[in-house]
């Protein structure tokens, strides 16, 4: 197991280093890519270099107080880089073991040979952890919104009262690592099926780099879908991926738009238990927390500390859910 631990850490330095020039490239060419789509769509017929960059970058972005936390937030987070990709590495090993150990004491030692898999293996090992990893991902992402503590924490993603690309980094530092021991979990036991029936140990490093890879061009949406841009898929490839657009609607402090789009890439998971809500072409969304909550996360510290408060609070005395506290709310109480 520490073997694998340190493949995994030397697979993240190598990852860092060989393709985060080219990871920047790309994420700013969906950027790009994204603005150019939206534009066309809000303005046919008419093109403007100027209006172009407003439309990209409107006026007063950066001077809104929820802009300004969610870039020294980004900036803090860095400091907790490091430690934010041990759970995720330890808690994908330990469930991959797991499950290896399960299989062997029931059916013996694996009995596939030792060599390397053909690609038709590889690309179903592909897919299939990036499927595992988006069910674990909406699991927790549900669990979020309906775990009181959990909640709490997830708040400060959903305080940004408007979306800047590192608006997906708003996330408490203690929410990021559970969110990481979690995602390990179910990605972990399907890696531990796949080495115990098809792979060698060996080959482990050489998939585990197609995983992250694929993992992180799939994720070059996440920038845009935390932007002001309304890109959607249409209506055929929008069937079967979640769009900017979506996720953007699951931001809206909207009464029939809370606790709808859980999902990251798959809209099957939303599809499957009824909290897929598709946004009408070009709709308009209010972001931030129901009855203006967002108002206490404006600041860094707060960002930090306020969900740690509520928090101690919450065991203190009365225990809320996010329906609950909306619902006291429109009710006038005090929670």
């Amino acid at each position: 197991m520490i073997e694998h631990i340190q493949h995994f850490g030397q697979l993240a330095w190598q990852h860092f280093t060989y393709e985060s020039i080219v990871t920047i490239l790309l994420l700013w060419a969906t950027v790009l890519f994204a603005g150019i789509v939206t534009y066309i769509r809000a303005n046919p017929g008419h093109w403007g270099v100027r209006d172009f960059f407003r439309h990209l970058l409107p006026d007063g972005t950066f001077h809104h107080p929820s802009a300004r936390a969610d870039f020294l937030f980004w900036l803090s987070r860095r400091i907790f880089v490091p430690l934010l990709v041990l759970p995720l590495v330890i808690s994908t090993v330990a469930a991959g073991h797991f499950a290896y150990w399960v299989l062997s004491s029931i059916a013996g030692p694996p009995d596939h040979p030792a060599t390397p898999a053909g690609p038709i293996t590889l690309v179903v090992f592909t897919v299939t952890m990036l499927i595992a990893y988006d069910l674990s991902y909406y699991f927790y992402h549900r669990m979020q919104h309906r775990i009181p503590i959990l909640w709490e924490l997830h708040k400060v993603h959903h305080s940004a009262e408007i979306m800047i690309g590192v608006t997906k980094d708003r996330v408490h530092p203690i929410d990021e690592i559970m969110n990481h021991w979690w995602d390990g979990v179910i990605p972990g036991l399907c890696y531990g099926v796949w080495l115990f029936y098809a792979l060698d140990p060996v080959e482990l490093t050489v998939f585990g780099i197609n995983v992250y890879a694929l993992r992180n061009l799939v994720l070059m949406m996440d920038f845009v879908r935390h932007t002001h841009l309304k890109l959607s898929y249409g209506r055929y490839l929008g069937v079967i991926l979640l769009s900017p657009h979506d996720h953007q609607l699951h931001h809206s402090t909207a009464d029939q738009h809370l606790d709808k789009n859980f999902g990251l890439t798959l809209t099957v998971w939303d599809r499957l238990f009824g909290t897929l809500v598709v946004p009408e072409p070009d709709e308009d969304f209010v972001f931030g927390l129901t009855d203006s909550e967002h108002f206490e996360y404006r600041s860094l510290y707060n960002l930090h500390i306020v969900p740690i408060q509520k928090i101690a609070r919450m065991l203190g005395g009365k225990v809320t859910t996010r329906k609950t506290i909306e619902s006291d709310h429109q009710a006038g109480e005090t929670v």
